[in-house]
């Protein structure tokens, strides 16, 4: 049976450090970097947020969207490479928080910066099972670079939740279908108790990341029988802001599909967070029958890549919703060592 999402809502922090002031700390070159990474500035959570709190906003602006009771959701995944607790489910406390216990299952998942789209399709199959009527998956992270890598540039903070229901009235779009493609690739780890990852340079790229974008992609086209043209937007999983762009263009789809959707150039690399995100800026303002790709990518390694065609009732529920323009643009700048005091970062 198919399935559909009913409602979806997004938080970003309104922090922002420019790529310049980290440079600057550093000795790098700004330009080089901006260029190098196509990013301009990322979001900051502040020191009274962390993915818990990220996920909360972002479930309750979903539920709101959706216009149902949250009582009704019967299962939440949260996917995170930046849960609170080692031990200690995040899903429990989103649940809390929006009132939908406690007549639900719930559970944390991890699995990088695809996390969250793990969480999607297993709400897939419980909704499309009849196991429950709603499904809430959530992306959320405070992701980790340590001071002087090349990620300290891109670790941004976000989340996003997407709910699951039946493919009725309600839904503002279909998930015709999804793949995933998935190897033992370790482009990027972090040990238990090691505060910051470590990743293989460039061999996070033609290896991990494109491997898995294209293969998943290829699979889902070959699947449904459709061609990038068949789309009218395209979210890739986004690193930093060049990966996505060239992901297009080696599978066919134009700058103009991938443009909506692109936003590690002005928040960051969001990790499990950023697929859907992407997604949710194209849903703000995608019209009825409008076909969406997104695909996934989380290190180590996997790719999930989906199917999405918007009905009409996306452009009814918009009044319901809080657009990621809104927490784009609403922002405050901080320096160098306020960030590092929010962040508590500890020196490599």
């Amino acid at each position: 049976m198919a399935v559909g999402i009913t409602g979806y809502g997004v938080y970003v922090p309104r922090y922002r450090i420019k790529a310049e002031e980290i440079a600057k700390v550093w000795g790098a070159d700004p330009e080089k970097i901006k260029h190098g990474l196509n990013i301009t500035e990322k979001s900051v959570p502040g020191p009274d947020e962390d993915a818990a709190t990220i996920a909360v906003e972002a479930a309750r602006n979903a539920v709101s969207h959706a216009g149902i009771n949250a009582r009704d959701i019967g299962v939440i995944y949260v996917g995170s490479e930046s849960h609170p607790y080692a031990v200690k489910p995040t899903a429990t406390i989103v649940a809390e928080a929006i009132e939908a216990t406690p007549n639900l299952t719930a559970a944390d998942y991890e699995f990088a910066c695809k996390a969250g789209t793990a969480g999607l399709q297993a709400c897939m199959g419980v909704v499309g099972f009849g196991m429950m009527n709603y499904g809430m998956a959530i992306g959320t992270d405070t992701s980790q670079g340590a001071p002087g890598d090349a990620l300290e540039y891109t670790a941004a903070a976000g989340g996003a939740s997407f709910i699951i229901g039946n493919n009725g009235s309600e839904a503002i779009a279909t998930i015709e279908g999804t793949c995933s493609f998935t190897t033992d690739t370790p482009d990027f780890w972090r040990r238990e108790m090691r505060p910051y990852p470590r990743h293989g340079g460039r061999f996070t790229g033609k290896p991990a990341y494109f491997k898995h974008v294209l293969s998943a992609t290829h699979a889902l086209l070959r699947k449904l029988k459709l061609t990038p043209q068949d789309f009218a937007y395209a979210v890739f999983h986004q690193p930093n802001g060049k990966f996505p762009v060239q992901a297009a263009k080696e599978l066919g789809f134009s700058k103009t599909q991938v443009a909506q959707g692109l936003l590690t150039p002005k928040i960051g690399n969001t990790y499990s967070a950023a697929s859907m995100l992407g997604l949710a800026s194209v849903l703000d303002i995608a019209k009825p029958n409008e076909r969406i790709l997104v695909v996934s990518y989380g290190s180590g390694a996997g790719s999930d890549a989906f199917s999405i065609l918007t009905h009409d009732a996306i452009e009814k529920k918009r009044k319901n919703t809080v657009p990621i323009s809104k927490y784009i643009n609403q922002k405050e700048y901080v320096d160098y060592s306020t960030y590092a005091k929010y962040r508590g970062l500890l020196v490599k």
